[in-house]
Formats: structure tokens, C-alpha cells, sequence
């Protein structure tokens, strides 16, 4: 049984402790929040026996064997240190800090303490998205030329929202363009050239955004993310021999559509089940079970290299989080 613990009492945390039901050998132990009242609700509504008003009394705690750290994106960090100092594994939300400098500093401690570490980063970790990336590893649709995505909400968010707030790490970029960024990595690797355009807030973050990733091989990732309209949330593979589409949301889809030339359409279904959050639960006690310290479908360079892309975009926009 792996014993969890979850640090923080919001959205993402909630689905997560739900999904926790759907994982074998999944157990949720105890909660960390700033507040007693916070965690204590939250242990009340998804049956943890034990919670706590510090991060630090959760981190100690010698009957969690991982935590799962959902707070605010400016939290990460601190929240994701206290929890590797006293030796326990993480599961951290996307994005992994606001900085590449910040996550470099995580993965070093990890590293040096010899501590589970792993990003939240579930589009990895789901059966249909593996099944894309195997399409295409088996050249299934060729050569890949070109990788398209866009995540977009509807606003407009009032002053006082988190996603407008440049402490917090506000603005679409790591809120919703970490998806359409990762995409395009997972399948085209790190682009050898990064150019982006948004609209700024009144506040300094990005409200509409487009990036481009060019490949010396000729490929194109073509990509966006914003907070001013609910986009489609589909994304397409195309490679020189075929096409794979992935319908609304693309980073949990409930099918894949593989189009080759001259023959019919094959569609893929895969059963929604819970939030989708189980995968990455899943795969972190897998890896905790065979003793190893990073996830090999989320490893730590895949985890830098998208930072240090996000970094390259917000210095390209003019989004600075200090």
C-alpha cells in the first residue's frame, strides 16, 4: 500500500484525492495545508484520518510515503523543498516553478538527497497520448512535419483572480500553454527555434498567446493558449505518410483518429474514467516500487527543457514574474 499525502486543499487537490479511489494500492493518510480549518475540511471530505495546519508537520510525517504537492504555481517551489528536505517523494502540479532557475534547484535537491521527484505533467501518463507517441515512434504517419494545439478559456477574469496576479505566476502561459509547450515536445523534442507573440494584462501577464517552434528537420509546432475565449482544445499530428487528431481535450482525450493516406480513418477509444489524474498516481508507485528516482515517462531533462522553454517565451512576450 503506498500511503499518500497531499499538500494543499483546492481544485486540483480534491480530483486528485478522488482519483486516489481508482488507484490499487493508493491510500490517502493525510493532508497539509497554511490553515487547521483548511485541512481539516478537506480530510473530512475525502476521508484522510490525519490533518495538518503546516506543510513542514505533513513533510515529517513517518506514515506518508509521498505527497502530492497542488498548491498555487508561486508555491511550488518552497512547498516541493520542504517535502524533499525531510526525505519525501513528490509528485509536483504543473508547472514545475516559475523558472527554470528555481526547478533546477529542485531537481539538484532531489537528486543529492536520492528522493522521488516527479512533475504533475498527467498528459504524459495517459494510455491515449502513449498511444500517439508510439504511432509515431513506430512511423506510423512517417516523418512528423508539423504539431498543432491551442488551450483557451473564456474570460474575462476579474483583478483580483490568481490568473491575473504577476506574484502568482499568472497569464495563460503556465497555466494552460504548458500543455500545448509539452505537446510539442513530447513529440518533436526541443525546437531549434522559438518565436511568441501575446497580448499583455493590465497587470503584465499574458492574456493571448502564440508560439511557433521551428525544427532544423523542417517541422513546425504551431501553438497557442489564452484567457479571452474558450478555443476548440484539439490537437493534430501530421507527419509525411498520415495525420493524428486528438478531439477536445487533447491532453485527456477520450479517443485518437489516425488518418493514413489512402485508407479509412481508424479511431482509438480509450474509457474516461474519474478526472484522469490516476495515471500519474499510478505511475509514481510504479516507480517508487522499483526504486527509482525519476519517472521514465516524465523524466527530469524532459521537465527542464520545457521550463527553459517557457522562460525563452516570457522573455519573448515581456512577462516578468518578479
Amino acid at each position: 500500500m503506498t500511503r499518500w499525502g497531499i499538500l494543499a486543499t483546492g481544485q486540483i487537490a480534491g480530483r486528485f484525492a478522488d482519483d486516489l479511489r481508482l488507484v490499487p494500492d493508493a491510500e490517502l493518510v493525510a493532508v497539509g495545508s497554511r490553515t487547521a480549518e483548511s485541512a481539516q475540511r478537506f480530510a473530512r471530505r475525502h476521508g484522510a484520518p490525519r490533518a495538518y495546519a503546516s506543510w513542514s508537520d505533513l513533510a515529517t510525517d513517518p506514515e506518508v510515503d509521498v505527497v502530492y504537492v497542488a498548491t498555487p504555481h508561486a508555491a511550488h517551489h518552497a512547498a516541493a523543498l520542504t517535502c524533499l528536505r525531510a526525505g519525501r517523494p513528490v509528485l509536483l502540479e504543473k508547472p514545475f516553478t516559475l523558472d527554470l532557475a528555481t526547478s533546477r534547484e529542485l531537481v539538484a535537491t532531489a537528486r543529492a538527497a536520492g528522493v522521488f521527484l516527479m512533475e504533475a505533467m498527467w498528459m504524459r501518463t495517459n494510455p491515449l497520448l502513449r498511444r500517439v507517441c508510439q504511432l509515431v515512434a513506430d512511423g506510423v504517419v512517417g516523418t512528423v512535419t508539423g504539431v498543432r494545439a491551442d488551450f483557451g478559456v473564456t474570460g474575462p477574469f476579474p483583478p483580483e483572480h490568481r490568473s491575473r496576479a504577476r506574484a502568482l505566476g499568472g497569464g495563460a502561459l503556465l497555466d494552460l500553454g504548458v500543455y500545448p509547450v509539452s505537446l510539442a515536445h513530447l513529440l518533436l523534442g526541443v525546437p531549434d527555434h522559438v518565436r511568441s507573440w501575446a497580448k499583455l494584462s493590465p497587470e503584465g501577464v499574458d492574456e493571448n498567446t502564440g508560439i511557433v517552434f521551428g525544427y532544423d528537420s523542417g517541422a513546425v509546432a504551431t501553438l497557442s493558449c489564452g484567457m479571452v475565449g474558450a478555443t476548440g482544445l484539439v490537437a493534430s499530428v501530421t507527419g509525411t505518410a498520415g495525420r493524428i487528431d486528438l478531439p477536445e481535450p487533447f491532453f485527456r482525450p477520450g479517443s485518437v483518429t489516425l488518418h493514413r493516406v489512402g485508407e479509412d480513418p481508424e479511431t482509438t477509444t480509450g474509457e474516461l474514467v474519474g478526472n484522469g489524474y490516476q495515471y500519474e498516481a499510478s505511475e509514481v508507485q510504479r516507480c517508487l516500487a522499483e526504486g527509482l528516482l525519476e519517472s521514465p515517462l516524465v523524466p527530469h531533462s524532459a521537465t527542464l527543457e520545457i521550463m527553459a522553454l517557457l522562460d525563452d517565451i516570457r522573455a519573448q512576450i515581456g512577462v516578468d514574474y518578479a
